[in-house]
């Protein structure tokens, strides 16, 4: 299989990339400006393309025909998408348009993530029939993202997914398990909200539910998310006994105690057994997730 991804800079681009060379298949690795993997790259093709350049995306993706595109990349900080609307719109509506015609042409089969932002959170944990009702700006163009491919001509499957973690090279974004873990061993006093449901995903796990979608060119959609349905203060309770650490300092807060700017979805969090069945998805629950986590940033348990 000949495969493009976008973001390939990114966390998920980064665990792609990986999973995609160990599977032996021939990777196109596109991302902004320069690239910035640790991997030498005798071992796959890296092109920069700028999303939202209409004349680029069609050009790469037209030069290079892969069989499949994953599109990884996206505007995903919550409140820059409600103060940056035309920005967010732009890398997350305008950008998948152009993919979708690119792949068309190029007869290519198009991967898409998206995300549980798209629902209001009343109704969580929702599954692939779950009715969208966005709450914030950034779940308005993700929902507007999955409609352009409703509507389009191509073949694609469509990744919906909830609070990805991990840790990659060269990476400035924290994840609640290093940010628990930071503060407690600092002695900071720490609120985490106890009001909120998630379903936290691993990266790697991510990636392997967009290869197999991939693989089998699944049409559809299908939720891409961790097993466990878990509050903030689950996963930081869950991070503080695998490493053992004083939760004195940590309290329960609820959501709204904080000011953000974008409102989020009060519980969301998703029902797997689609992916489970048509896909064999099988990801690692909460605890092996930090566990994989702990051995890749050099600590023992």
């Amino acid at each position: 299989m000949k495969i493009l991804i976008t973001g390939s800079n990114g966390l998920l681009g980064q665990k792609l990339v990986k999973l995609i060379l160990d599977k032996g298949d021939e990777l196109i690795a596109t991302a902004r400006g320069k690239n910035r993997l640790p991997i030498p790259e005798e071992k796959y093709t890296y092109r920069s393309m700028d999303i939202t350049n209409r004349e680029e995306v069609n050009e790469v993706i037209g030069e290079v025909k892969p069989d499949v595109v994953i599109h990884t990349a996206a505007m995903t900080n919550v409140d820059q998408c409600e103060t940056e609307r035309e920005a967010c719109w732009k890398l997350n509506v305008d950008a998948v348009e152009y993919i979708i015609e690119a792949c068309e042409k190029a007869n290519a089969f198009l991967v898409h993530l998206s995300t549980d932002f798209i629902f209001d959170g009343e109704a969580g944990p929702y599954d692939e029939e779950g009715a969208p009702n966005p709450v914030s700006y950034y779940g308005d163009s993700k929902l507007a993202a999955e409609q352009r491919l409703f509507k389009s001509n191509i073949k694609y499957g469509i990744a919906r997914t909830v609070l990805v973690y991990g840790i990659a090279h060269d990476m400035s974004r924290s994840n609640i398990i290093l940010w628990v873990k930071g503060s407690l061993e600092a002695g900071k006093d720490i609120k985490v909200v106890d009001d909120q449901l998630r379903s936290p995903t691993l990266a790697e796990d991510l990636a392997i539910g967009c290869y197999l979608i991939a693989e089998k060119k699944a049409e559809g959609v299908y939720n891409i998310s961790g097993k466990d349905l878990l509050t903030p203060f689950d996963m930081a309770n869950k991070t503080a006994d695998f490493f053992n650490l004083d939760t004195s300092t940590m309290t329960r807060a609820d959501a709204s105690s904080f000011t953000q700017t974008a409102k989020r979805p009060p519980k969301t969090g998703f029902i797997i057994d689609k992916a489970k069945r048509d896909l064999g998805y099988d990801p690692r629950s909460f605890d092996e997730g930090i566990a994989i986590l702990a051995e890749q940033m050099g600590f023992g348990h």
